[in-house]
């Protein structure tokens, strides 16, 4: 057992650990945003988008787990990958091969060509973040990268749909986009140290400036969603209060890391973004 990380995960963690995390943040606001466009998305689009968000996730945490020393590995979830490589590794060749039957027999021409299209960028992402230029100090932050990536996710499906509100889509997806760099933004300030253990570039150690920033973004989104959903309409609206709480939340969590630690405070960002299960479940 690697003496660097706590013999035995807490309960809480296990989301984190199997990275089911994103992929429920980004079902969350896939309803919530297809809602917000006035289309309706099938099973199919759905179980799309949350394997491929896994699958990206998995993979990045696969490769960090593969090239990382024992000694190096200061979280439970880069330790789970690492002791569990194999067998996380057929699970993801079958996670891909039902993406991909599911892809092919459900959706349409279409919907199949959108989402081929951010293939390309999740895999220069991979290989440029991870290995080419994972020590390189100009690289793109990767909290961008994974904020671009996870809201042309979440939209590309609605997108795709013919008849989309693309209008109305258009200020709520780019407030989650910002939440999403927000929480990432937030994560790599509480993990500079695990970065630097990892050998890792994040925002938080490329700079202190935009680290001490990314604390006052999630109070400045969530007064622009408040002002955005008093100046809309059902059901942008209703996406803006739910960016407005996100923020919030992720505003309280950072205040509160210090007291709860890192590893809660990483958990309870995630949680802070799924506020769109709020009206999910008290709709009519």
């Amino acid at each position: 057992m690697n003496p660097s990380v706590p013999g035995r995960p807490h309960w809480w963690q296990w989301p984190t650990i199997l990275s089911l995390d994103a992929p429920a943040v980004a079902l969350a606001w896939q309803w919530l945003l297809a809602r917000t466009a006035h289309v309706a998305l099938g099973w199919p689009q759905m179980a799309v988008l949350g394997a491929s968000v896994w699958l990206a996730y998995a993979a990045d945490r696969w490769i960090e787990g593969w090239r990382l020393a024992p000694g190096q590995i200061l979280t439970q979830r880069h330790h789970f990958y690492h002791r569990c490589r194999w067998p996380l590794a057929a699970l993801w060749i079958v996670i891909l091969a039902i993406d991909l039957v599911i892809a092919a027999r459900h959706l349409s021409g279409r919907e199949f060509a959108a989402g081929s299209m951010l293939l390309g960028p999740v895999l220069a992402y991979l290989l440029s973040h991870q290995l080419v230029h994972r020590h390189h100090p100009a690289r793109a932050p990767k909290e961008a990268c994974v904020a671009l990536l996870l809201a042309g996710g979440v939209a590309v499906f609605i997108v795709a749909r013919p008849g989309a509100d693309l209008a109305a889509l258009a200020g709520p997806l780019a407030l989650f986009c910002l939440l999403c760099f927000a929480n990432c933004a937030l994560i790599s300030g509480w993990e500079s140290h695990v970065d630097a253990a990892h050998g890792q570039t994040s925002l938080a150690l490329q700079s202190a400036r935009a680290r001490a920033l990314s604390r006052s973004l999630p109070w400045l989104l969530a007064a622009v969603s408040l002002v955005f959903a008093f100046i809309e309409h059902e059901p942008v609206r209703t996406a803006g209060l739910c960016a407005m709480a996100a923020g919030v939340l992720l505003g309280c969590v950072d205040r509160a890391e210090p007291a709860v630690g890192w590893q809660l405070a990483r958990v309870l960002a995630d949680v802070a973004l799924l506020t769109p299960l709020a009206p999910a479940l008290l709709r009519p």
